[in-house]
């Protein structure tokens, strides 16, 4: 398992809450950045801006993501790095279980 999200890029996530069974994350990715692989457990994902995303999983295997405002996601325990692919920051809050 990859090491925490937050741990590997405090510049890209921001925790806004945390208690025994929930975290909230605040995501922010720049145009052309990347996140290292890092870890995120059962998730829900609220987009708030438009944006272009490739996610690399452990294996090397690349998956491309259109993300809408006002979009939700769910994903289950994944180990990832992350790259803004668009022109637009990404911008979403990220609803992880414990």
């Amino acid at each position: 398992m990859a090491a925490d999200a937050v741990q590997v890029a405090p510049d890209v996530y921001k925790i806004l809450f945390e208690n025994d069974r929930v975290r909230l994350l605040e995501t922010r990715l720049q145009p052309g950045a990347t996140s290292t692989m890092h870890h995120h457990a059962d998730n829900l994902v609220y987009n708030l801006a438009d944006a272009e995303v490739a996610f690399t999983d452990e294996s090397g295997e690349t998956t491309r993501v259109s993300l809408a405002a006002g979009e939700t996601m769910w994903s289950p325990a994944v180990d990832h790095s992350t790259r803004n692919t668009g022109s637009t920051e990404v911008r979403s809050l990220l609803f992880e279980l414990k």
